[in-house]
């Protein structure tokens, strides 16, 4: 067995109970600490830094996966972190999923400035306005790491980051590329814009084509995608901030996609088109 310290057999521990409180957006944002489930996004946790501050401050472990996962129980202690060995019902009272995987952590946050990503000059940008669903936001998250993005920007109207139906969605990509947060969207599209980043509203009534603008070459610059609510899209003001609305063509019969979905869709196509016209962005990693 991992000897990391004594197992915590009670839910009422001080420390399960901190933890447990994680749950609540409020309490996230009081003590500026959030929940990573499961066995990828501690690992992911623990391999993070902020600066020189590690990102992973606690970790807890039934023995069954303290034992399967040996070596990201030694990456947490190699960061710093307090690592339990707690009991299957501590880990549950903690966890937010119905079927725990026997590993919770808590971090810090290690969302970005707004400024700090503009001065990055990045060349592709995810901005979340108005999205509500934290599965989609996590996902989409996801799909902008998968894709090579520079950064994701959640507005002040969306749903947290730390939420932890989006940190599961998001599979450990919160710890892969800078997220600001709490962004209103005209400040999002202004300051995007300055920095010579065009912008492209994702929308299915758009009188832009993706293909055609492929075809086009158009694509190939420096780009953020806005993404609207899951239900009602982008309200007008929105889309009018933008220098196009775009529509992901459907071929078939179905009668659209869903957000995250189109999401990946619009972001590999900036990706590929910008690889075409000659930029380093890979999305395969290096």
């Amino acid at each position: 067995m991992v000897s990391v310290g004594p197992e915590l057999i009670s839910p009422r521990s001080a420390r399960v109970s901190a933890a447990r409180r994680l749950a609540k957006r409020n309490f996230r944002g009081k003590e500026r600490l959030f929940l990573a489930e499961g066995p990828q996004a501690v690992r992911e946790a623990a391999a993070h830094r902020t600066q020189d501050t590690a990102t992973l401050v606690e970790l807890f472990a039934t023995p069954e996966a303290a034992e399967r996962y040996a070596d990201i129980i030694g990456a947490a202690r190699d960061a710093g972190a307090r690592v339990h060995l707690a009991s299957e019902q501590v880990v549950a009272d903690i966890s937010t999923t119905v079927t725990p995987q026997g590993l919770v952590g808590v971090c810090r946050f290690l969302d970005t400035p707004f400024e700090e990503i503009l001065a990055a000059r990045p060349r592709l940008v995810a901005v979340l306005a108005n999205v509500r669903d934290p599965g989609n936001a996590g996902t989409v998250l996801r799909c902008a790491d998968a894709a090579g993005a520079d950064a994701v920007v959640l507005t002040d109207a969306s749903v947290d980051l730390y939420n932890p139906k989006a940190v599961r969605a998001s599979v450990g990509s919160h710890f892969h590329l800078p997220v600001a947060v709490n962004v209103p969207v005209e400040r999002a599209v202004a300051g995007l814009r300055d920095a010579g980043v065009r912008l492209l509203a994702a929308d299915g009534a758009g009188d832009r084509d993706l293909d055609e603008e492929l075809d086009k070459g158009t694509m190939g610059g420096p780009t953020a995608w806005v993404f609207g609510n899951e239900a009602w899209g982008l309200p007008e003001e929105t889309r009018a901030l933008t220098d196009a609305v775009v529509r992901v063509p459907i071929h078939g019969k179905a009668e659209s996609l869903n957000l995250a979905t189109a999401a990946a869709v619009c972001l590999y196509a900036s990706a590929r088109a910008q690889r075409a016209a000659g930029g380093s962005r890979s999305v395969t990693g290096s």
